[in-house]
């Protein structure tokens, strides 16, 4: 793969803001693949999730199930998948328990009322306080770059900056035949 001009912050932010309702599948790759990488610990912190989408069969769907974000505590510490609790504070939730398969091939089912409607009646059980993922610097596309392992599922969300608070995502996820893309802003109100 050769090595494209990496975009600035004003630059990004700029596609970023034209691009938020929606892009292609082509087009978001090209941008993420002129975005500078993102150092594992620039990624320290608990950060506000949105979908960039592209047209992917998971777009829309976490935010369906209430999600806030992730957060990095360290290295060996990290929450990938923060759901919003009572009052809309954010609470861990421990991934394993995400019926991947019905997500990744299904997920107009998922997106269903009664679907929503049991997760919602189940979702106080997931909660946890173990972290389920780390982070790693990892090649990813020619660029070494931050990346979040999760610890039981077949996924590795990918990072590179936008600015200095925004992150784009890729979750590479095994049986999904192209990246779900993934926004990150800092949540600076954050007590971490």
């Amino acid at each position: 793969m050769t090595t494209l001009p990496q975009l600035s912050d004003e630059a990004a932010a700029d596609w970023l803001e034209r691009h938020r309702s929606g892009v292609a599948p082509e087009e978001a790759l090209a941008f993420f693949d002129g975005l500078p990488p993102v150092p594992a610990a620039d990624m320290l912190g608990r950060w506000r999730g949105s979908g960039l989408p592209t047209g992917s069969r998971l777009d829309g769907l976490l935010e369906a199930y209430g999600w806030y974000g992730k957060e990095v505590l360290g290295a060996e510490a990290v929450h990938p998948l923060l759901l919003r609790g009572p009052g809309g504070r954010p609470r861990a939730v421990d991934p394993v328990w995400i019926p991947l398969p019905l997500l990744r091939d299904h997920a107009g089912l998922a997106r269903s009322w009664p679907v929503r409607t049991a997760f919602g009646r189940i979702r106080p059980l997931l909660h946890t306080h173990r972290h389920r993922a780390r982070l790693r610097t990892i090649e990813h596309r020619g660029v070494s770059t931050a990346a979040m392992v999760y610890d039981a599922l077949p996924i590795i969300d990918v990072f590179r900056r936008v600015g200095p608070d925004v992150v784009i995502g890729a979750m590479d996820m095994r049986g999904l035949p192209e990246p779900f893309f993934f926004l990150l802003e800092r949540d600076t109100a954050a007590d971490v």
